[in-house]
């Protein structure tokens, strides 16, 4: 029988694991910035001036974030959320004020068919029941985010993982 320090032990890591960041299965950390979830993470030639300006900001926000532990409610280098996170990225290298949590920062800006990504748009997954998880586009498949096992990382958004829980996109730019 599970004794009362058992059961808060549980309900701890529950909310842990359902937070705004997400444990993400079969992806690689960013570890060399040429190469992320085995595909190369370059800046496309078609991209136009103002594109590559854009991805300069969101390379150069990876490079003074990379290393941040994920932290629910953190919002420092000490360690930080994938909405606060977001709101560090758009304010600090972009100029752009977002709100706080990750369901306010899905209902600004305009809705975006997944087919039409382009750099800078944000997406939004549901990862549980009543958790949501956020990040923002460095190309056509990227997306720079904070997440639970590898803090400030760069994703594929092709991943199995993030096909089965993209929920909606977000143009604010």
């Amino acid at each position: 029988m599970p004794t009362v320090k058992h059961t808060a032990l549980l309900f701890l890591s529950g909310l842990f694991f359902t937070s705004c960041g997400v444990v993400q299965r079969g992806t690689i950390p960013w570890e060399n910035p040429t190469v992320v979830d085995g595909a190369k993470a370059t800046v496309p030639v078609n991209f136009t001036r103002s594109e590559r300006a854009l991805r300069g900001k969101l390379d150069q926000a990876l490079q003074d974030w990379k290393g941040t532990r994920y932290i629910l409610g953190g919002t420092s280098r000490r360690g930080i959320d994938c909405s606060a996170f977001m709101q560090v990225v758009f304010k600090d290298y972009l100029g752009v004020t977002l709100p706080r949590t990750t369901r306010e920062q899905m209902t600004i800006g305009s809705s975006v068919r997944r087919r039409n990504l382009k750099i800078g748009d944000m997406v939004f997954f549901k990862t549980g029941r009543t958790t949501y998880h956020v990040g923002v586009m460095i190309n056509g498949e990227q997306f720079l985010h904070a997440s639970t096992s590898s803090g400030v990382t760069i994703s594929n958004i092709q991943n199995q993982y993030w096909v089965s829980t993209y929920l909606t996109t977000r143009r604010i730019l």
